[in-house]
């Protein structure tokens, strides 16, 4: 108590008692110290690829990912102060591009970056509003969630534009998605064209639209019953390359990032990023594959067979 009543007084010698007390009642209302931590993670990022230790560094991919990577995650931050509502969403994004810094860039800030990105991530998906810290939807909020996924999409050098959700395409599906899987997962022009349905026999089922100039696949594995009673079809190939305008259509998307996040996306869990960066590979993946679509499929050492018995 007796610190307390100290601190106190000491708060009132402090000049400008009027501001500070009002920019006090804006923090509380929000996630600010994991905006804070994000915003720092993002100029660090930017600081060293900019700075004289350039001589050490190199300013190729790495520094341009650094300024993209850097710029993005001071855009979560001040999203973070701005639109607490949004929270889950800017920081799972924030901390995919955190982790993605330690290979994209030059080691993700010799990890400072990274580190205050990851932190302030955590931070702001784990922060609740107190009951003085209520946000309630405006149409200024909309119009910022709106304005999220276009400024996230202009930092990120060298990544597409984020799409909208694709109209459903007329081949009728298989009701139950086969799954395919992979060891390697390199997409190339990649953008995340949103959510939409695709028709199968037993009616639409919903599905996650990733769109892509090209796409290579290692160790690639295709299994399903497809109507039959004799066991499961198998389709394999050392490498599959799909190119010009390819469309998939999963309900089920699950691997690790660089090989190092392992996330899993769904129509309805966790939302895919709107963009992607173009060095950005996935190991291990997993899905569940309704569709896809493309202008040329080129497979290594096909084999197509029988696996087990009912």
């Amino acid at each position: 108590m007796l610190l307390t009543c100290r601190l106190a007084r000491a708060a009132e010698r402090l000049p400008f008692p009027g501001p500070r007390g009002v920019f006090r009642a804006w923090r509380r209302t929000r996630p600010f110290w994991a905006g804070l931590l994000l915003v720092l993670g993002g100029t660090e990022l930017l600081v060293v690829p900019l700075s004289p230790v350039t001589v050490l560094v190199s300013l190729g991919i790495g520094g341009l990912a650094a300024i993209g990577i850097g710029l993005a995650l001071i855009a979560a931050g001040l999203f973070l102060w701005y639109l607490p509502t949004a929270r889950h969403y800017v920081s799972v994004n924030a901390l995919i591009l955190s982790v993605l810094s330690f290979a994209a860039t030059n080691l993700g800030g010799f990890l400072v970056g990274m580190a205050l990105g990851i932190a302030g991530s955590a931070m702001g998906f784990g922060w609740t509003p107190g009951r003085t810290g209520r946000t309630e939807s405006s149409s200024g909020d909309k119009a910022l969630a709106v304005a999220l996924p276009v400024v996230l999409a202009l930092a990120a050098v060298g990544a597409p534009s984020a799409g909208r959700a694709e109209a459903a395409p007329r081949v009728t599906a298989t009701a139950v998605p086969p799954v395919v899987s992979t060891t390697l997962f390199a997409p190339h022009g990649f953008a995340f064209a949103g959510v939409s349905r695709v028709p199968t026999a037993r009616g639409p089922l919903p599905v996650l639209v990733l769109r892509m100039g090209s796409a290579s696949l290692t160790d690639y594995r295709m299994t399903t019953r497809d109507g039959r009673a004799d066991g499961e079809l198998s389709l394999a190939a050392r490498t599959l390359d799909l190119t010009g305008d390819v469309m998939l259509y999963l309900t089920k998307f699950s691997g690790c990032i660089e090989g190092v996040l392992c996330v899993t996306f769904t129509p309805d869990g966790l939302p895919a990023p709107p963009v992607i960066p173009p060095f950005v590979f996935m190991t291990r993946v997993t899905a569940e594959q309704a569709l896809v679509t493309s202008d040329r499929i080129k497979a290594d050492n096909l084999k197509l067979g029988i696996v087990g018995t009912p």
